[in-house]
């Protein structure tokens, strides 16, 4: 398969005898195992000789692959601007200059003439450092003193550090190191800093510490530490203004505290709002002398519930505002003085709905078969004004402001495509496929209009099912170099995420997790046999859990398959979560199961894609992983692909390719990551045989 004179080698890692400590007298032997020593010289060798494998390997398209990514930055507008907002006296936005990496953070008094304030040039901290990351950027009430999170490793281990918005100075000897990335809010008396600190070996988010400004960090206040393990802790401040809330999450629980923050006598003590109960999971938002909660007690698919502040831990008291719809999920609200306004998910797509005080409620009209639509960022009660964005597959990223009273509307900015693109070229659809238990299950495609349909045409296929995270149509101007080369581009709405309600999800984890992968194959045959593909040209894509999906189906489904790419990929399921050391298992034993169980274990183990490696034929495999990658550790697309190597019959590609400077996320910068972005488009355009073709 490579046509250099001098092929490399595929390297093949040295086995090492080693036994995974198992329960239930169950001996898995790994061989493998020793590439989780990311300080060994030996593992970083063996990373670096797969990466020179895969340039080898991909030579002959360095020149595709280069034009292709200048392809893709083409349709970038580079000098752009956000949307400016209005808080209190200033306008805030974010804007990019002309061949830059990062966003810079400015803000302007009064009037949107007045002169700019630059409050933070991330390419200026980004000097220097192969990965920079800005995880948050929060403002006193005041609007003097900001804070900000940088990651320089990729390990998602912030530090927060501080400036004096009116000297323009950076504080000196203030850092505070080991924080959630976006995790830190103010009280109100602009000097009291609350952040969430993580563990540094196993990265869970489990304390809230109390900063006071001008103090040594050694001396800030614990406020709340999180003993069980099963638990992540996040904070956010209510749109009031008036509450920082603590929330604390297992996958299917969770627990509020309020701290009231113009109270500082009070020393800022938290209070619980309901204590945790098993499967209850509840959010709350405060207005006035309400708190407003969005629950699933008694309701599958979330109602939303009101109540007295000081009523909040009797749910007897709580008065119904929505009740529980079997075919609606409640997912967001956001209050104003005079609407309520719900983000409601019905028949797999997002629906806004508003509700006046004083008149009928209504639903916005999107008028597309796939899109997504949410709601922006509002700051003010005392507005009819209400900001939300849409997208869809044809329809690039947009930003709407909305006028609730009189249902009149804005553009007020929709993301530019440089070049020839034309909407109009494009076409969107909704199909159904019909899984092996008889699951309707959607998908959301997209193609060029000169698309020849008579014919079979390459897909592009994605999917990822967990976590109840649903992956709702969007636009991408990276994806038109596909379109337009004549790929049909296919969303899997699978199981496993909540794309159809709570039960969807509910349907397609622990030990209905297998849903996620028959679901995900039944959407391929179903656009086999429906004549928009065939088999061998369907190319399937998923990162994390979604390199999960794609790593199972390999193996249990690779006739299908022309070609898959895995995004730093969840595939050593059982020996993950038999580890409580690493980051994520513990938190996720309702999502995956807790191999303690025998039941669970030898579920986990009957689907893992390392374990089920086999001697058979695989499709053409493209592997990405982050050396630094804080979600999933880089040994586990290491060791899979090393497997591969050892086990599979055919002469098909197998590339890893790990980015030895980044975490998860990948490269930082918008640029940067084009070009992983080139490298996967690369890749399967030339399984495809699609890079001299062009519909333009």
């Amino acid at each position: 398969m490579n046509s250099t004179k001098n092929p490399i080698l595929a390297p093949q890692a040295p086995r090492k005898p080693f036994v995974v400590d198992s329960p239930h007298g169950h001996k898995r032997e790994d061989h493998f195992y020793w590439l989780r020593e990311r300080e060994n010289p030996e593992v970083i060798n063996y990373l670096e000789a797969e990466n020179a494998f895969t340039t080898a390997q991909m030579a002959h398209l360095k020149d595709f692959q280069e034009n292709l990514f200048q392809e893709i930055k083409s349709r970038i507008k580079e000098q752009d601007e956000s949307v400016p907002y209005k808080l209190d006296d200033y306008w805030y936005y974010q804007r990019y200059e002309k061949g830059s990496e990062y966003a810079i953070h400015a803000r302007k008094k009064q009037h949107m003439d007045d002169p700019e304030e630059i409050l933070i040039d991330l390419n200026t901290r980004a000097v220097g450092h192969e990965f920079y990351e800005c995880g948050g950027i929060t403002l006193s009430d005041n609007h003097q003193i900001m804070a900000f999170a940088e990651d320089r490793i990729g390990r998602r281990l912030y530090t927060v550090r501080f400036k004096d918005l009116q000297t323009g100075q950076i504080i000196e000897n203030e850092e505070i190191d080991l924080v959630e990335g976006g995790a830190f809010e103010w009280a109100h008396d602009n000097k009291t800093l609350f952040y969430v600190r993580k563990d540094p070996q196993t990265l869970r988010s489990y304390q809230v510490f109390r900063h006071t400004l001008g103090t040594p960090t050694a001396d800030d206040v614990l406020v709340y530490e999180e003993k069980d393990e099963s638990y992540y802790t996040g904070i956010y401040r209510s749109k009031s203004k008036a509450f920082i809330g603590i929330s604390l999450s297992s996958t299917t629980t969770t627990e509020v505290h309020l701290i009231d923050t113009f109270s500082p006598d009070s020393n800022f003590l938290p209070r619980v709002c309901l204590p945790r109960e098993r499967d209850h999971e509840y959010g709350v938002a405060h207005f006035e002398q309400y708190l407003y909660i969005t629950t699933n007690w008694q309701a599958k698919n979330f109602r939303l519930m009101r109540c007295l502040i000081e009523e909040i831990s009797h749910k007897e008291r709580w008065e119904e505002i929505i009740p529980h719809r079997d075919d609606v999920l409640l997912e967001d609200l956001d209050l104003f003085k005079d609407f309520l306004v719900l983000t409601e998910r019905k028949a797999g797509l997002l629906h806004i709905r508003i509700m006046p005080t004083a008149s009928e409620e209504y639903y916005l009209d999107f008028g597309e078969p796939a899109y997504t639509a949410y709601l922006h960022y509002n700051p003010d009660f005392n507005t009819d004004a209400l900001r939300y964005a849409y997208t869809s597959l044809t329809t690039p990223n947009s930003v709407i402001e909305f006028d609730m009273r009189n249902r009149t509307k804005v553009l007020l900015k929709q993301q530019e495509v440089l070049g020839k693109f034309n909407a109009e070229d494009y076409t969107s659809e909704r199909l159904t496929a019909t899984a092996p238990d008889g699951t309707a299950v959607p998908m959301s495609l997209v193609y060029h209009k000169k698309l020849n349909r008579t014919e079979t045409q390459p897909v592009y296929l994605y999917g990822y099912g967990s976590y109840g995270h649903s992956i709702d149509p969007y636009f991408s101007s990276a994806r038109l170099s596909l379109l337009d080369r004549g790929f049909i581009f296919v969303i899997a709405h699978i199981r496993g995420g909540e794309d159809m309600g709570r039960y969807w999800y509910d349907e397609g984890r622990l030990l209905q997790k297998k849903n996620t992968f028959s679901d995900f194959e039944a959407c391929a045959q179903h656009l086999i046999q429906q004549g928009y593909t065939a088999a061998k040209q369907i190319y399937a894509v998923g990162g994390s859990a979604g390199g999960l999906l794609v790593g199972a189906v390999a193996n249990m489904y690779p006739d299908t398959y022309g070609g898959i790419v895995a995004h730093v990929p969840f595939v050593d399921v059982v020996t993950t979560m038999l580890d409580d050391t690493i980051p994520l298992t513990t938190n996720e034993y309702d999502e995956w199961g807790n191999p303690a169980n025998e039941e669970f274990y030898h579920y986990m183990l009957s689907y893992s894609p390392y374990d089920n490696i086999k001697a058979q034929n695989y499709p053409h495999i493209l592997v990405t992983s982050g050396l630094h990658d804080s979600q999933v550790q880089y040994w586990e697309p290491t060791k899979w692909v090393a497997r591969l190597r050892e086990l599979k019959i055919d002469q098909n590609k197998l590339l890893l390719h790990t980015n030895m400077e980044a975490g998860h996320g990948g490269a930082s910068g918008r640029f940067a990551r084009l070009k992983e972005v080139a490298l996967e488009y690369a890749f399967i355009l030339d399984l495809a045989q699609r890079t001299d073709f062009s519909l333009s």
